[in-house]
């Protein structure tokens, strides 16, 4: 044998027995553990990981039932759930066979055994070890990963009152099969809603699937959303299911609804009515299962007044609506997402910064964030990249400014102020941020120019 088979523990009440195990797989084991009492199995676990585990089903307390040998497997499966065990009885039957199977043994080995068929019984178990330890890593992996990427409220975060009112809906509604409407600007956070929804549901165990409607052309609406029949257009290789077959028995996010024209919007009713799909070539239906929520920036109930967005739709995808406030209405919590970002960045780009200053933190409160958190979230990206800082200063923050008015002189306004801190950005951004560079094409010094970015919250 090539590769030695592991690490074996085999316990049984009969020295004889322990003996000529051991000394049969001494050649072919990475170590053989041996042991009388079935009372030391906790505490050899806890010292040692076996990947094989040869279990007496007859102590003592009953010789012939093997109900001590199920004891003792549900014990090594509460201790290791990927244990691989395998029974060994001189009283083997099918009945038990198949009782010890169903109970989590891999294998049912009867006394007194051919070498040969031990040995290669132990290499089988030895690969569904392997097997058994690589799926537990990779759900641990999955397991991670959902709770630091996909977790309800994942980088949605906030402690005002506007966003309380947001999290009690939440859990009001997230398990139900209510439909959901979510509305609120671009970079609120609509489908951090959906996923928090989703992940409270009681089908949190199925798929969240998230379509985004804005992107999808009016030709592939029905084959992406419905599916379509191989044949059933020049491109249609084969037969290919559609978001809402796919999402059966989860939740299905449509981003950006109010983007669908009127002739999409029938054929969307017609599905979450009926609760069936019709994939494109086909003309049979298939049932399908799916909680909707839906989002959109859009004044949808004036589009819905105005004939732009059917009525009968809206009141469908809106049993409980949810409106997110936009981050200027909610400036208190502007330090918890801001340091929640700097925090996530400085990880990712492995950096040595701190924290932010109280001027730097002052700006963040006073700008008007049109693209909401979004836009905070790559504000600190951008300013964790490029500063040299152990804190981030104003500076490291490069804020659009709006102007009102546009004239020939290329400012906002002629009031003096306005003028200056507007030169000065423009003098940030040339030199991409450099304090010195840009002091000395002002004509400043360095001290001068911190003094005016305090001054103007910069």
């Amino acid at each position: 044998m090539e590769k030695k088979i592991g690490k074996i523990l085999a316990v049984d009440d009969n020295e004889d027995i322990l003996f000529s195990i051991k000394l049969l797989l001494k050649p072919y084991a990475e170590l053989v553990h041996t042991e009388l009492n079935p009372e030391r199995i906790p505490e050899l676990m806890q010292n040692e990981e076996y990947d094989v585990i040869l279990l007496d089903m007859n102590f003592t307390k009953d010789m012939i039932g093997g109900q001590e040998g199920f004891y003792w497997l549900e014990k090594i499966l509460e201790i290791d759930s990927s244990a691989v065990v395998i029974f060994i009885t001189a009283y083997g039957d099918v009945e038990r066979a198949v009782k010890a199977i169903k109970a989590g043994a891999v294998d049912f080995v009867l006394k007194p055994w051919q070498n040969e068929k031990l040995i290669a019984t132990l290499s089988s178990a030895m690969k569904l070890r392997g097997s058994l330890v690589e799926a537990d890593k990779l759900r641990l992996k999955q397991k991670e990963l959902s709770k630091k990427l996909d977790q309800p409220f994942h980088d949605f975060i906030g402690d005002s009152a506007e966003m309380h009112k947001v999290y009690s809906t939440i859990h009001k509604v997230a398990s139900t099969d209510a439909s959901i409407l979510i509305l609120g600007e671009n970079g609120t956070g609509k489908e951090l809603v959906a996923r928090a929804l989703h992940r409270n549901s009681t089908r949190r165990k199925e798929i969240f699937l998230s379509v985004d409607l804005g992107a999808i052309s009016e030709t592939l609406f029905e084959s992406e959303l419905f599916g379509h029949v191989r044949g059933a257009f020049t491109d249609a290789k084969k037969d290919k299911p559609g978001r809402f077959e796919v999402a059966s028995g989860g939740t299905l996010f449509l981003d950006e609804i109010g983007n669908l024209s009127l002739p999409l919007q029938s054929k969307l009713l017609t599905v979450i009515e009926k609760r069936q799909v019709i994939r494109v070539g086909s003309n049979r239906s298939k049932p399908v299962d799916v909680r909707l929520v839906c989002a959109t920036n859009m004044p949808i109930y004036q589009m819905a007044k105005d004939g732009n967005f059917r009525q009968d739709l809206l009141y469908r995808i809106n049993t409980v609506e949810i409106s997110l406030p936009p981050l200027r209405d909610r400036v208190e919590d502007i330090p918890i997402l801001a340091d929640h970002f700097l925090e996530s960045f400085v990880q990712k780009y492995k950096k040595n910064i701190r924290g932010i200053s109280s001027p730097a933190l002052k700006k963040l409160r006073q700008y008007n964030w049109p693209g909401n958190v979004r836009e905070l979230q790559h504000a600190l990206e951008r300013a964790v990249i490029l500063s040299d800082s152990k804190v981030l200063q104003t500076s490291d923050f490069m804020l659009q400014t709006p102007h009102t008015v546009t004239d020939d002189s290329g400012f906002g306004s002629y009031n003096i102020e306005d003028v200056e801190r507007d030169v000065i950005q423009r003098a940030l951004r040339k030199n991409n941020g450099n304090i010195s560079q840009a002091a000395k094409e002002l004509g400043l010094t360095r001290a001068s120019l911190y003094r005016r970015l305090e001054k103007y919250g910069l």
